[in-house]
């Protein structure tokens, strides 16, 4: 009876992702040794059985149009025998058992613009959320910027060139659905400013319970204006966190004029050496310049060359920055520490390690 309900098809729930792995994938399941990369965005597994399973990654946009999708599933049926698959850092990946195909493959990747590489010592592609093009709460776009910064550091990319690994991200907004604070550098779309309260459209479309409630800080109280319900805001307990324009449209945050960007450096999820970090502020405040972000994008590269010249091998760049210490990061690339940079959250000393904050 068991096995007979096991085997019923149901619409219930995604299937079983043993449906979409290759053959010799499931042949040699639990059976591969080590892995080797024989080139810049080429791995090559191998199996205790002696198969041998090569992966071409190639970058892609987290946002693909339908005719992209198709045409990643074209080269898939051509050169792996149908099998792709894309990574939570959103490359695209083709899983070949046939090394002759690698450089064909390569050639029709790198002919529509999806350059490969991102593996060992690189920059492999950013994660990133919805930006402009979709997120309510945006604070700054995230493929735009995205796109100008991986056309500046393109060559850290498709090369190994690097001292160890390198993972950047960027998150519109302080919500961060992006791997912002766990990256090597990070950026984060910053609003400045308290929502702005639509006395007129509030107690049409917003209850005013749910929008008090929203705030992690206590920022809103319930208040009354012309006579009708409404609310308050405390700009000194305000984070802009967009919460509250979640549960109401009429409290719109998004401001053209004070929306910014901030850069944060020395996170990592690894535990490889040393124990996973925590990304930490580097750059408070920077506008937004769109289309192509200039001084975003010189910031990232100025922290990411700085780095690669200074990083003992295989150190990530928190690493770096625990070795030489804050005040000698602040240095080496040239930004200004502000006040900003002093964590003056109430809970901030429950943070804090036993040994000397600073180090030189």
């Amino acid at each position: 009876m068991a096995e007979t309900a096991q085997k019923r098809i149901t619409d219930i729930g995604p299937p079983h992702y043993e449906k979409f792995l290759p053959p010799i994938i499931k042949e040699n399941y639990g059976k591969w040794k080590y892995h080797e990369i024989p080139r810049p965005g080429v791995i090559v597994h191998i199996s205790e059985t002696g198969a041998k399973l090569y992966t071409v990654r190639a970058a892609s946009p987290r946002l693909l149009s339908t005719a992209k999708i198709r045409k990643f599933a074209q080269l898939a049926e051509k050169y792996s025998d149908g099998y792709l698959r894309f990574t939570s850092r959103h490359n695209v990946e083709f899983l070949l058992t046939d090394p002759s195909k690698i450089d064909p493959l390569i050639q029709e990747l790198e002919s529509i613009g999806h350059p490969v590489g991102g593996t060992g010592n690189a920059i492999s592609s950013m994660v990133h959320t919805q930006g402009w093009i979709h997120c309510h709460s945006a604070a700054t776009d995230a493929s735009g910027i995205v796109k100008a910064v991986m056309d500046e550091l393109i060559d850290y990319f498709k090369t190994m060139k690097l001292p160890a690994k390198i993972r950047l991200a960027l998150a519109c907004c302080l919500n961060m659905c992006g791997a912002v604070h766990c990256s090597d550098i990070a950026i984060l779309g910053i609003h400045t400013r308290p929502p702005k309260i639509n006395y007129d459209l509030l107690p049409k479309v917003c209850e005013i319970p749910n929008v008090v409630a929203s705030c992690p800080t206590a920022a809103i109280r319930p208040s009354t204006y012309d006579g009708k319900p409404s609310v308050e805001i405390e700009e000194e307990k305000c984070m802009y966190c967009a919460n509250c324009y979640t549960v109401c449209p009429a409290l719109p945050l998004n401001n053209a004029q004070t929306d910014g960007i901030s850069i944060w450096v020395g996170g990592k999820v690894s535990n490889a050496r040393t124990e996973p970090m925590f990304s930490k502020l580097a750059v408070p405040y920077l506008p937004n310049n769109p289309p192509r972000w200039p001084e975003v994008v010189q910031t990232v590269k100025k922290i990411v060359e700085v780095w690669a010249a200074n990083a003992h091998k295989h150190e990530r760049v928190g690493e770096w920055i625990e070795r030489i210490g804050w005040p000698k990061f602040f240095k080496l690339t040239g930004i200004e520490f502000t006040k900003q940079h002093i964590d003056d959250f109430k809970h901030a000393g429950l943070t804090y390690k036993t040994s000397v904050h600073l180090t030189y």
